[in-house]
């Protein structure tokens, strides 16, 4: 029998991505966005997932017309910020509608769908940034933060009912968004290339190869855990990383030491 999935914000990078890739997979796929991805073989579904009768009409109507629902991958999401001490009321709550808030308000209405089957994949798509920090970003760090801890809680409550629940935190993604924020040139991404062990720059189709394995029955037993993508950047001391003239200075060995 052929699965089923919904992706929230299937026409931001990483959403598309992993929208494109689990139809090219062969699952029937539906996308929740305010934009159509126009993807071969994603039905779209229009809803402001901060907007809890736009997202329950259009996960009715999705999971009618797929005839349930296997998987739910939860993209969408926005990066803003300011430091807290400049973010108003309004910016804080912003970004916990979206980033949280839409994963509160998908969830609960799969929830439903799936215990009835007996079987289910939630993956949230949360990010590396509640483990470490980027200047500017309290909100958007509390949010992400508070994915995993719900996942974690989720995946107690409704393992009985057989769903799975696993948190992709990705760190930094080359996608159209993230690109636009880059310097002119190969500076930037040379530097992100050296930020991690890998020397490696993630993109949203490594994201997308990801949430294929954990929406997969063989990761049901991860259920509650959180798989971090972003090259081994988030593990690395700063030191580590320096160039080999500055690490002899430190007394620390070259990085291409054997």
């Amino acid at each position: 029998m052929t699965r089923t999935a919904l992706i929230t914000g299937a026409a931001g990078g990483i959403g598309r991505a992993v929208a494109a890739r689990l139809a090219a997979d062969g699952l029937r796929v539906a996308g929740l966005d305010l934009s159509d991805p126009r993807l071969p073989g994603v039905a779209f579904h229009r809803a402001d997932v901060t907007d809890t009768e736009q997202v329950r009409t259009a996960i009715d109507h999705a999971v009618d017309e797929l005839g349930g629902l296997d998987v739910l991958v939860t993209c969408a999401g926005i990066t803003e910020g300011a430091p807290l001490h400049l973010t108003t009321d309004e910016e804080w709550q912003r970004m916990l509608s979206v980033n949280l808030g839409s994963v509160f308000r998908c969830v609960r209405e799969v929830l439903p769908t799936m215990m009835a089957a007996g079987s289910g994949a939630v993956v949230t798509v949360g990010s590396v940034l509640h483990r470490t920090a980027a200047p500017g970003l309290p909100a958007y760090a509390a949010a992400k933060g508070a994915i995993a801890a719900l996942n974690r809680q989720l995946a107690v409550d409704y393992g009985r009912y057989g769903i799975s629940f696993v948190t992709l935190s990705p760190g930094w993604v080359r996608t159209p968004a993230t690109e636009s924020r880059l310097a002119p040139g190969e500076e930037d991404l040379v530097r992100l290339r050296e930020s991690n062990p890998m020397r490696a720059v993630v993109d949203a189709e490594a994201v997308a190869e990801a949430v294929v394995f954990a929406a997969s029955p063989a990761a049901g037993l991860l259920t509650g855990s959180e798989l971090v993508l972003d090259a081994g950047a988030s593990v690395v001391s700063p030191a580590s990383l320096l160039r080999d003239a500055h690490r002899v200075r430190m007394g620390l060995p070259p990085l291409d030491a054997r």
